[in-house]
């Protein structure tokens, strides 16, 4: 039992820190770009910060071993959207919501993205084509938000100018992302492991478990944006890195490497992300703050998901 052990608990860190140096080296690339903070934050922290779980999916499909993926992406955007936004309250400090600012166009984009992820996982199997389907469905959606959302002030504290090579930051890009893919198979190994060990179903695991290892990275980039002055950098990395789970994420693995799956789980879980998704995008139309009692909320809702799944 100690390897299983000790593969998740070095696994996720490695891949968690190595995250943070792609989105820091991908931040210098993009300097200059004159980028609206919340479109930055749905679009490169959100996929930066959702390496792990992109990593995660694709070992554990060519490992044959889709519950894993599924669980984790799927379990990744629930618990983003519950557990990481409902913590950043008490952790960075409150949140006023802008109407406009993109958050529940984000969050509606997720649950669309899930439904369509239902249809595609119904029959237990996710091919090539729902792999495509569903990237696809990640791209069209990025390209919405990019031309909906409305240009603010630009960011500026992220995005620093960088007075280095522009090959120093592609090299530690591709580096960082080396140590991602192997932190990430560290930890998948660990996962099947322990779900056999203590004969609890891999989804299971990767839901509840692996799914706040890989989402670790939100977290602490959402807190130290929102302590910068930046909490649309914040929202925007928790909901985009949600959506990019439900779709991106879960169709990375299978586009290589096709694999069997639960369906009854799988939809049970897209159906939970739903609920944190739904729950997401109708808080945020009707409040103009989010603070600890929003937050409170949000964290009743991911402890519910442990009373309804398990």
């Amino acid at each position: 039992m100690f390897f299983p052990i000790a593969a998740v608990v070095i696994g996720f860190p490695i891949a968690v820190l190595a995250s943070r140096r792609v989105v820091r080296h991908a931040s210098a690339l993009a300097a200059g770009s004159r980028i609206p903070s919340f479109v930055i934050g749905v679009s490169l922290l959100a996929i930066g910060t959702d390496l792990p779980e992109i990593a995660n999916s694709i070992i554990a499909s060519l490992a044959d071993q889709g519950d894993v993926n599924v669980g984790d992406s799927l379990g990744s955007t629930a618990t983003q959207m519950t557990l990481v936004l409902g913590l950043l309250p008490f952790l960075g400090g409150a949140i006023m919501i802008k109407r406009n600012g993109g958050t529940v166009r984000t969050a509606l984009l997720t649950v669309a993205g899930l439904a369509i992820g239902i249809g595609l996982m119904a029959d237990g199997f996710i091919s090539r084509l729902d792999a495509l389907i569903l990237i696809s469905c990640w791209l069209v959606g990025s390209v919405y938000l990019w031309r909906r959302v409305p240009h603010g002030r630009q960011l500026e504290l992220e995005l620093e100018p960088d007075d280095r090579a522009k090959r120093y930051h592609v090299v530690g890009t591709l580096v960082a992302l080396v140590f991602v893919v192997g932190g990430a198979a560290l930890a998948v190994n660990g996962i099947i492991g322990l779900a056999e060990e203590f004969g609890v179903p891999e989804f299971i695991i990767s839901f509840f478990g692996a799914s706040i290892g890989t989402s670790l990275p939100e977290l602490v980039v959402m807190v130290a944006a929102v302590r910068r002055g930046e909490p649309d950098l914040a929202i925007g990395d928790a909901v985009g890195s949600s959506f990019a789970d439900a779709t991106l994420s879960l169709g990375s693995g299978p586009l290589i490497a096709p694999t069997a799956i639960t369906a009854s789980f799988a939809l049970q879980g897209a159906l939970l992300a739903m609920v944190a998704a739904g729950v997401v995008a109708l808080l945020f139309a009707r409040v103009l703050r989010h603070d600890r009692r929003t937050g409170a909320l949000l964290l009743l809702v991911y402890a519910g998901f442990y009373v309804l799944l398990i």
